[in-house]
């Protein structure tokens, strides 16, 4: 017997859900569509309960139900207030916790739905992007220890003065990685429309294979830098608190992928996965006077305004100055331009380059500790392709390097074909 959390996401409860497909003109909501969604769903949840498994489920909206209710929010006014906001998406999980609360009582499984705010979930006060502060787990015990199975709303939780709040995009994860840590559960499991975490997207590298078990190191690495399968705090979240994460398909029961912590035979892999980005942007303010302070005015101003900043790079002096580029996400492009044109006049640059046309392409491993010589077979998959390096960083598990994003798809499969040899070997000895 064991102590399971169970996310459902709105792919599992959406179009792409075991059962009847939505037609382009049926409603989210129909009949048919919600019962096979939730009716299969349930029945997964079912079959842990009848090995006599404890299990919390986790759910998210459904399908595409927050853009829905943001659109909503859209055609009333641009600016709508950040509480109202948080409000108003907080409801698209409360949908989904009733209905799959109500599916398993159907199928014979006691079952309580509960919102972030009733499970205990307190956060900090801050709307759209909250983060949890704690989590009184006295309700979800006393469920478990009277045979129901709790059904929490994912990516909500309430202030200390019962204001509620949203855990930003991608909350839901971070609710079940947060529940399993304050519950000791031995698991959490996340159903997901992929077998598990692949050595690169499928779609793009056809030789991409799935990963047995991946540590939380790995897994951060190419969350954020564009693995969309974990959202990256969540994974951060599970590394802090040793929480064992298990991706797996909704669409059978084969094992997928264990995020566990870092285990020996890890460090023999040299890549475990080839991740890459196409939202990014390069600014380039050229002729930059060398002086102190101005790297932190520069970034100083930029951070000021929400923008996150990721790769950096300031030429050596000539004559006094120098180049400072540096890469921000795409949707922040033209407001970091803005920004970048200002500080020119301001320090007495020269010109300011930009470039939306970028893409990152990143190789993650353990393995890069103990093996040498990685970044240089990565440059030179690229080289051998044509694929000229724009900008380069690295950390102790990662090489990342900014290239053309015309490029991006043949520079994914050129840096996996690289390093694939290395896997295979692995595997077969």
């Amino acid at each position: 017997m064991a102590l399971i959390v169970q996310k459902f996401g709105g792919d599992a409860l959406g179009d792409k859900g075991k059962g009847k497909a939505r037609s382009g003109d049926e409603p989210l909501f129909g009949a048919q569509f919600l019962h096979d969604k939730f009716a299969y769903m349930a029945q997964l949840v079912k079959k842990s309960t009848d090995r006599g498994d404890k299990v919390v489920v986790v759910v998210s909206a459904m399908g595409d139900a927050t853009n829905r209710l943001l659109a909503m929010a859209a055609s009333l006014t641009p600016k709508a207030p950040a509480r109202e906001l948080d409000m108003l998406m907080a409801t698209g999980e409360q949908q989904s916790i009733a209905l799959m609360a109500i599916a398993l009582h159907s199928i014979g499984v006691p079952a309580m739905s509960l919102t972030g705010a009733q499970v205990g979930i307190i956060t900090e006060n801050v709307f759209g992007k909250a983060r949890i502060r704690e989590i009184d787990t006295n309700r979800i015990e006393k469920a478990l220890a009277e045979g129901y199975v709790p059904v929490v709303a994912g990516f909500q939780g309430a202030t200390a003065d019962q204001e509620f709040t949203t855990l930003g995009r991608g909350g839901s994860d971070i609710t079940a990685v947060a529940l399993a840590a304050a519950i000791k559960a031995d698991v959490c499991e996340f159903y997901k429309d992929v077998d598990g975490i692949f050595t690169t997207d499928p779609r793009v590298c056809a030789s991409a294979t799935k990963i047995d078990r991946i540590s939380y190191d790995e897994m951060l690495e190419l969350a954020s830098l564009g693995a969309g399968v974990l959202q990256s705090r969540s994974v951060e979240f599970a590394s802090n608190y040793k929480v064992p994460l298990h991706v797996r398909s909704f669409l059978h029961d084969n094992v997928g992928t264990y995020v566990v912590p870092e285990e020996k035979e890890m460090e023999d892999v040299v890549v475990s996965g080839v991740a890459f980005n196409r939202g990014e942007a390069k600014i380039s303010l050229k002729s930059v006077p060398d002086q102190p302070g101005i790297a932190a005015e520069v970034f100083g101003r930029i951070g000021a305004k929400g923008i996150v900043v990721d790769m950096i790079i300031q030429n050596l002096a000539v004559d006094g100055r120098n180049d400072i580029s540096f890469t921000v996400s795409r949707s922040d492009y033209e407001a970091a331009m803005e920004i970048a044109r200002k500080l020119a006049t301001d320090l007495g640059a020269g010109s300011v380059i930009g470039d939306d046309t970028i893409a990152k392409v990143s190789a993650v491993g353990v393995g890069m500790r103990s093996h040498s010589n990685v970044a240089s077979r990565m440059f030179k998959a690229l080289a051998e392709n044509g694929i000229n390096i724009q900008m380069i960083s690295t950390s102790e598990i990662k090489v990342s390097c900014v290239i053309a994003e015309k490029d991006l798809d043949r520079a994914v499969q050129a840096i996996h074909k690289a390093f694939e040899g290395d896997r295979r070997a692995v595997v077969n000895n």
